[in-house]
């Protein structure tokens, strides 16, 4: 007679496998840049009332890791982005140095703010859990067939 595990009983050794793996292995990261565009037609959708919101609210960095910021001005007319002027075409890359909670103008926004979060790197392994779980919850559809492949 042979004794078959129980599914729940292996579920959860799977489950915390995953969860050790998560906390206990470095972080990498390929690039500390993190990418956003305002696309071409942004300004002219705003004119005829469309309230389309480009750019998240607010934009999570982590030191270390993707603590730098890269805004790209796809389109036809200049973006402000604090004290900087972005004409078309152009791009503008903000690296952080300091966890901290920063707030910005910014043109590509209907509330005409944005803020920018820098948090700390993520150095025990249970901060390292909750980075990899935010990273993967918050990833674009286009991040998660990149990092699946």
């Amino acid at each position: 007679m042979t004794v078959r595990p129980r599914p729940r009983l292996w579920v959860a050794a799977v489950a915390l496998g995953l969860c050790a793996w998560a906390g206990l292995t470095p972080i990498r990261s390929a690039s500390r840049d993190r990418i956003f565009e305002i696309p071409q037609g942004t300004f002219a959708r705003r004119m005829t009332g469309d309230g389309v919101e480009i750019l998240p609210g607010e934009i999570r960095l982590t030191l270390g890791l993707r603590d730098v910021l890269v805004l790209k001005n796809l389109d036809d007319v200049p973006q402000i982005f604090g004290p900087t002027l972005m004409m078309p075409g152009q791009g503008f890359r903000l690296p952080f140095a300091s966890a901290a909670s920063y707030q910005f103008a910014c043109t590509a926004h209907a509330s005409g703010q944005m803020t920018v979060t820098v948090e700390p790197f993520p150095a025990t392994p249970w901060a390292r859990l909750r980075w990899r779980l935010r990273e993967l919850l918050e990833a674009r559809p286009s991040e998660r067939r990149e990092a699946s492949t």
